[in-house]
């Protein structure tokens, strides 16, 4: 286990002194720019993206044990500006934004010019893989080689590996999996995927609430999910409201979720402001939500150090590091 050292230090950076993570999402692209100009999303420029993810990091980080960011808009960009404090850990995106193939056989795809190697070597805390997955999909297998390909490289630069699989309807007629049905993809899903070398799950909610408004299953499905995943698990927040992602924050911390990674749940309004106005929302409104997520994840999360078996250091350990 000692060359386990540079995942566990990078993890600590990542997490809370209590061991939960609360982690700001800011890694979005394609979805970002249909919420700046959803009429023309494809013509946003470069710094207009750059720009607002500055503002949001520089305004939630200090909130947050750590943040989210892809390397085409955000990493790179809010580190040279001093947006992301020294002490804020920072997630790397490795994806290509978006999926390659048939909508009932998505193939996520690493980001060309982009990879595991370059994310450690910029000094960044974890790698993050975004993952379309549906266990009974046609390629369900080459998924889960990627999830090992990025998995071993991450073995071997010694950084975590932040998993977030998203599912998906196997019918092009159907938009979105029937809750029950999600409750079965997400937890078999995290039952598959977690042994493959990952370090932290970040999960779907494992049904949907609109559907399903019993907490009592809720209570039930998250325990289930925490039962079939084999490592920490974080709740990701998939653009729902606030006070949705806030009800979902305390169902799945007290079934055993280790904390969150969540973006539009807290700043997704202000896409629609500009000027003082973003800024007074970003450093009231959106920083209390972040405080209030905080809160109910270290009353109730799991930390992510219980997995982990406490190492014992030899004499000598380094040489063969």
């Amino acid at each position: 286990m000692s060359d386990s050292i540079g995942k566990i230090r990078r993890l600590q950076q990542c997490a809370t002194d209590g061991g939960h993570f609360v982690i700001l999402a800011m890694d979005h692209r394609g979805n970002l720019r249909r919420c700046l100009d959803p009429q023309a999303p494809d013509r946003v420029p470069y710094q207009k993206m750059v720009h607002f993810k500055q503002q949001v990091v520089g305004a939630l980080a200090p909130s947050a044990s750590a943040v989210l960011l892809d390397p085409e808009y955000g990493a790179a960009q809010v580190v040279v500006v001093g947006a992301l404090p020294g002490q804020v850990g920072l997630v790397v995106a490795i994806e290509k934004t978006g999926y390659e193939g048939d909508t009932s056989a998505r193939e996520s795809q690493i980001l060309p010019g982009w990879d595991v190697e370059k994310i450690a070597r910029m000094g960044a805390s974890a790698v993050k893989l975004l993952l379309y997955y549906h266990p009974q999909s046609p390629n369900a297998s080459d998924q889960e080689r990627l999830v090992r390909q990025v998995a071993a490289s991450c073995r071997q630069c010694d950084i975590p590996f932040f998993l977030e699989p998203l599912s998906f309807s196997l019918d092009p007629a159907v938009k979105k999996l029937p809750s029950a049905t999600k409750r079965k993809v997400v937890i078999e899903t995290a039952r598959r995927l977690t042994p493959l070398g990952v370090d932290v799950l970040k999960a779907e909610f494992p049904l949907s609430i609109g559907q399903e408004p019993n907490e009592d299953i809720w209570a039930e499905a998250c325990s289930e999910l925490s039962e079939a995943s084999s490592v920490p698990w974080v709740l990701l927040s998939a653009g729902v409201t606030f006070e949705e992602f806030e009800r979902q924050t305390q169902a799945a911390c007290r079934a055993g979720a280790s904390g969150v990674m969540v973006g539009r749940g807290v700043w997704q309004e202000a896409v629609d402001w500009k000027g003082d106005s973003r800024a007074e929302f970003l450093e009231t409104t959106a920083r209390e939500r972040m405080h209030r997520l905080g809160t109910i994840i270290a009353e109730h999360a799991r930390s992510w150090t219980s997995f982990w078996p406490q190492l014992v250091i030899e004499n000598g350990w380094y040489r063969h590091y």
